[in-house]
């Protein structure tokens, strides 16, 4: 689908602006018009990460789906687990439109969305009507007006516990004012031990624990990593994902585009992501599950996260341009690496190229 996707579908969406161009998409998945993708099953791709038995690596980041509308179209486009939010408690619009600038040149996008959502109720109601399968992860967090924001999270995690495979708390979106704040150590602390308290309060009375993974800012310091590093082995979470969007402009050819405030995904984001993942990787250890974000666009792409120190990798930005058709190629080329490689799972490679992306300067 990439040759008739980018002559002919792409050229009529870019004709919108991003935000209309992100609904259509959105309609075209619930009434089946986007066709689904047939990936042979392959095991050397299926692992079990964070107590999760994942069918292959390949996810949809948080973003895109963001009331869960439609995760089970997601899912059959061969994606091995989608995230859907970020999901507020109260509903709320978001920052101005425009607030979605698209980067042809760059293949990159930059967004100040500000977590415009339909709140808790709506998507809830939604993951309860769900009858399939497959993992579906929760990105929950605060409401921009919240006196509370600690609170947020903690009624995130109540409020979404018997319908998520998985919950993602979410402080790096640079597009809330002070969100990234909570990633100071100080806070972070107060946060973890909230919303891990509220999990288990949960997994008390369900019988069922849900693994809970802390997304992150790819601008962050070293010294930043450490206490973000430190707080997270020292409350026992589950996971990391590495990374939200950047304030960075680097790889933007277009000055005028560059000035837009929000943050910056898609290509220009993999070689800074890649480099933050790595770094995490080598503070907290080889058990602790990292999820790779920011310029996957191909299968390549998708196993270098995996060298650095990633278990499972999603993507969002890179299929606005290569189409929905780009999951599936992912996976399809994904086991003609392995057999370039010899080995007998994808896992075997992870850490292989971790030396190569610690030396790469932020």
């Amino acid at each position: 689908m990439t040759g008739p996707f980018k002559t002919l579908a792409r050229r009529g969406l870019f004709l919108l602006d991003g935000e209309t161009a992100h609904g259509l998409s959105i309609a075209a998945l619930k009434t089946g018009l986007v066709p689904g993708c047939r990936v042979p099953a392959d095991t050397r791709l299926t692992q079990t990460v964070a107590g999760i038995v994942f069918p292959n690596p390949l996810g949809l980041a948080a973003g895109y789906d963001k009331n869960a509308e439609v995760p089970d179209a997601i899912l059959r486009l061969g994606f091995g687990f989608t995230e859907v939010g970020t999901v507020t408690p109260k509903p709320q619009p978001g920052n101005p439109r425009p607030r979605i600038f698209r980067l042809e040149k760059d293949e990159a996008v930059i967004n100040r969305l500000g977590f415009n959502n339909e709140g808790h109720d709506a998507a809830f109601a939604r993951l309860s009507a769900r009858r399939a399968g497959g993992i579906v992860g929760v990105n929950i967090g605060a409401n921009k007006d919240s006196a509370d924001r600690i609170e947020d999270y903690v009624t995130g995690i109540r409020r979404f516990y018997t319908v998520a495979s998985y919950f993602t708390v979410n402080i790096s979106s640079p597009n809330t004012p002070g969100l990234r704040d909570l990633q100071a150590r100080e806070s972070l602390a107060a946060l973890l031990s909230a919303v891990l308290a509220a999990r288990d309060d949960e997994a008390a009375r369900t019988g069922k624990r849900l693994s809970v993974f802390l997304k992150i800012a790819p601008d962050l310091t070293e010294e930043g990593m450490d206490d973000i590093a430190a707080e997270v082995m020292s409350h026992n979470l589950d996971g990391l994902i590495v990374s939200n969007t950047t304030l960075s402009r680097d790889g933007v050819s277009d000055p005028r585009l560059a000035a837009e405030a929000g943050g910056l995904s898609g290509k220009p984001l993999f070689t800074r992501s890649t480099a933050v993942l790595a770094r995490m990787r080598k503070r907290v250890g080889p058990a602790l599950p990292i999820i790779g974000v920011g310029g996957v666009s191909s299968a390549e792409t998708a196993l270098e996260k995996v060298r650095a120190g990633a278990d499972l990798v999603q993507l969002y930005s890179c299929m606005v341009y290569e189409g929905p058709g780009l999951p599936g190629r992912i996976l399809r080329g994904l086991p003609a690496l392995l057999d370039r490689e010899g080995v007998a799972s994808i896992r075997d490679l992870r850490d292989s190229g971790l030396d190569q992306w610690l030396s790469v300067k932020l």
